[in-house]
């Protein structure tokens, strides 16, 4: 009896009492010496916390009595649901032994609460966060008995670990599931305690008025409003969102009001709720006639909307899916077909490229292509939750029955190169367009998208593909039993595939064959020569935007592959391109070839000796040229050449990115995206760090040391700056300034930073918080180690809160 009531007392301190993440985060900085104490990144919180802890210590120590009417409230509050056995509990357990069970440490220590009993003083985790963090989990060594009914652990009563809170548990006190935001919407395993905690907050928050296209509320409207929403899923907690906007920038997402009370949060996981299925249309972001206010209704008709859009506005509709992720329809035409543009805006923020696709309207068409919206969504979702990013020839999939058909699999995503954008509502770089693929040629989208991608080209006669999408098309590939990448890729598990090295390409000209590889990319090379069977070497290539044509893979009705080619309309052809290579060491000495060169497909086939087969793979671990002559030995005259060659200059990327600071093109700087790393919570908005441009970095004999010094020093400059502005979040995105960036130059003795958004230095108003936070992060950089010359620029975003 005395372990249940120690156990059920300990549930109940952790909802009476909790640790802030944003504090010991805060102490391992100055633990490992990245901060100086007594600065800006120490006291931008310190009297919150102090504030915060003195009143929490003042409702709860034990020992303290409290008043009849307080213990009335406590037990009432809809806030904080308890059972009866642990209000029970409560009024009989005496102050003494509530003192044996929770131990509070005063402002005063500067120590996390921690929970004390015979297990060890154990962190719990808030009530807020339970469920959209990872728990901490208790190791099996410090927990001999259930946590909650004190029951023994032996062979046969095994342990099990809440998913929610990390406390060990029986099966019979851990034997539920919910749905988890750190899990990524999966179903985890919670104990009773986080299963009835998790239920009753989600039921708290289902009377609302608008909802949006991923069933998130808003956030002002009235908690007494009865009306509720036609889609609930009373397993998925729901978050607030906006109903009315007010921003200087049209094209900035809705604004929701500062919370009652100010909280700060450092948190590494995602702050959305996860897409669910709708019917009916999102609610549409109007403008209210004044410059930067908008406000967001959801009475619309679909035959409404529609008949705006068949006049011809020049403005597109903006569907809200979420309070940070809009989805803008217009019908255009564009090279005379009569298409749907929807194009998300939000993605960024994420660090995704935004999507753009171009659907074909079908024939006395009246309805939306919502499928659309609930991809966006899912996109969305993947991005922030598991890090998966879209990129140039890659895919996402989508249920069945997607846009109409059973047989429509998703998009391939391709960057536009030679087609035209003239008429497109396009939004700001990076963007990709997503071509609608069918479900037998989803195998080539993920083994080999690049011959999915021409071949769309020649269907449609675009080089090197069309950016718009036709509905219930036939497939272009079929079985693949024919065709030699059989041979190259596992299409059954996928547990090997074509490498592909970036930059990358094969230019097939009269008689000579040249295969060009940047020298920043030997790392990958050896990687993919590292893994090649020693008579077959078979790699990739990217496409070649320096060819006016390019070699294709076209199978016939019955079921051979053949070689076509696809050229730019009304050039002639000088470079072809090639989408692959194989180099075999199948030729024999004594069949009077040097080299044998062929096309197979839509690539480049050469034959070789072991002997010269070895001489080639030498030369490529030691980065040199080689050149092979392919032909008979007495026949020099009709001789081929292939030549490998490396080159300085890689392809461009990033194109069109500029820096919010000054404008400046960040086309081909390295960047480095960070799913994840960082993100900090205040008055209802959250500041996420996306993503570092190395604008200069000089290498070090450090080798990855030298990488990892320079990632944790990228950590510590987003913590600080977050830190300095988390305060001003809602100031600074009601004045439009959502993207922001940091620009910090380290050489020798100069040491300088630069914050600025919209192409402007930020306002002077902010400059003493960075000042007093980053000066503090750099001076402690270079007192450790010395760096060498470093210029490096973070990117963030202003978000609403809807965690």
């Amino acid at each position: 009896m005395r372990q249940a009531v120690t156990a059920t007392l300990s549930v109940w301190g952790e909802r009476r009492f909790g640790y802030s993440t944003l504090k010991d985060s805060r102490e391992a900085l100055l633990d490992e010496g990245w901060l100086m104490p007594g600065l800006k990144e120490d006291s931008v919180v310190e009297e919150k916390e102090l504030a915060d802890s003195e009143q929490e210590q003042t409702d709860a120590v034990p020992g303290s009595a409290p008043s009849a009417p307080e213990d009335a409230r406590t037990q009432g509050d809809p806030g904080r649901p308890e059972t009866d056995a642990l209000s029970s509990a409560h009024e009989s357990e005496s102050p003494s032994a509530r003192r044996a069970s929770v131990n509070v440490t005063g402002p005063e220590s500067g120590v996390s609460y921690v929970r004390r009993g015979s297990l060890g003083a154990l962190p719990v985790q808030r009530c807020s966060s339970l469920g959209s963090t990872a728990p901490q989990w208790v190791p099996d060594s410090q927990a001999p008995a259930c946590m909650k009914c004190g029951s023994r652990f032996s062979f046969t009563r095994r342990r099990h670990h809440c998913r929610a809170c990390g406390k060990v548990f029986c099966v019979v006190c851990c034997d539920l599931r919910f749905r988890l935001t750190h899990l990524g919407g999966k179903e985890g395993r919670v104990c009773v305690t986080c299963h009835s905690t998790l239920i009753n907050r989600t039921l708290r928050k289902e009377q609302k008025k608008v909802w949006f296209a991923d069933s998130v509320q808003p956030r002002n409207e009235s908690s007494s409003a009865n009306t509720t929403p036609t889609h609930c899923d009373p397993i998925q907690t729901h978050s607030p969102a906006v109903a009315q906007v007010v921003s200087t920038d049209p094209s900035e997402m809705p604004n929701s009001p500062c919370l009652e009370r100010e909280e700060i949060v450092n948190s590494p996981k995602g702050n959305s709720a996860k897409p669910l299925p709708q019917k009916g249309l999102p609610p549409i972001l109007t403008s209210t006639g004044v410059k930067g206010d908008y406000t967001v209704e959801e009475k619309r008709t679909e035959s409404s909307l529609l008949e705006e859009l068949e006049q011809g506005q020049t403005e597109p509709l903006v569907f809200v899916l979420n309070a940070n992720l809009l989805a803008m329809v217009k019908i255009v035409s564009y090279v005379n077909r009569r298409c749907w543009c929807v194009t998300s805006k939000g993605m960024h923020a994420v660090g995704q490229p935004e999507v753009v696709v171009l659907l074909q309207c079908l024939p006395e068409e009246k309805r939306f292509p919502t499928d659309i919206f609930s991809h966006f969504i899912q996109i969305y979702w993947d991005a922030q939750t598991a890090g998966k990013f879209l990129n140039h020839l890659s895919h996402s999939l989508a249920v069945r029955g997607f846009l109409g058909s059973k047989e429509h699999a998703g998009f391939l995503y391709v960057r536009p190169t030679f087609q035209s954008l003239d008429g497109l509502p396009l939004p700001p770089q990076p963007f990709l367009f997503g071509l609608l693929i069918l479900r037998a040629e989803s195998p080539w989208a993920r083994a080999f998208p690049l011959r999915l991608m021409l071949r769309l080209g020649a269907e449609y006669r675009f080089y090197p593909c069309p950016l718009f999408s036709v509905r219930f098309r036939e497939p272009l590939f079929g079985q693949i039993n024919n065709s030699i990448m059989r041979l190259l890729v596992d299409f059954r598990f996928y547990r090997y595939t074509l490498p592909v090295v970036t930059g990358l390409m094969v230019d097939l000209e009269a008689r000579s064959t040249c295969i060009t590889i940047p020298k920043a990319r030997h790392a990958e090379l050896l990687k993919a020569l590292n893994k090649s069977n020693e008579r077959v070497l078979a790699m990739g290539a990217c496409f070649n935007e320096r060819a006016d044509s390019h070699l294709i893979c076209v199978q016939t009705a019955d079921g051979q592959y053949q070689t076509q080619a696809i050229s730019i309309h009304s050039q002639p052809r000088r470079v072809t391109g090639s989408c692959f290579f194989v180099f075999s060491g199948a030729l024999k000495v004594s069949s009077g070839y040097l080299a044998k060169s062929s096309i197979v497909e839509d690539g480049l086939m050469v034959q070789v000796t072991m002997e010269t087969m070895l001489e080639l793979r030498r030369a490529l671990r030691d980065m040199r040229d080689f050149t092979l002559t392919c032909g008979k030995l007495q026949q020099s005259e009709r001789h081929e050449y292939v030549h490998i060659q490396w080159q300085d200059e890689e392809p461009s990327f990033n194109k069109g990115i500029i820096s919010p600071i000054d404008g400046k093109s960040m086309e081909s700087i390295t960047c480095l995206k960070t799913h994840q790393r960082l993100e900090y919570r205040a008055n209802g908005k959250v500041i996420r760090w996306t993503e570092v441009f190395f604008l200069q970095r000089e290498e070090q004999s450090g080798g990855p040391n030298a990488n990892g010094n320079h990632n944790r020093l990228t950590e510590r400059l987003a913590r600080a700056f977050c830190l300095a502005l988390c305060q001003s979040l809602s100031l600074l995105k009601e004045d439009g300034m959502t993207k922001l960036a940091l620009r910090v130059t380290l050489d020798g003795q100069k040491m300088e930073f630069l914050a600025g958004s919209n192409g402007q230095p930020l306002p002077l108003c902010y400059h003493d918080s960075l000042n007093q936070s980053l000066t503090a992060v750099i001076q402690s950089v270079s007192q450790r180690q010395g760096h060498a010359a470093l210029q490096l620029e973070l990117i963030f975003y202003i978000l609403e809160d809807i965690s």
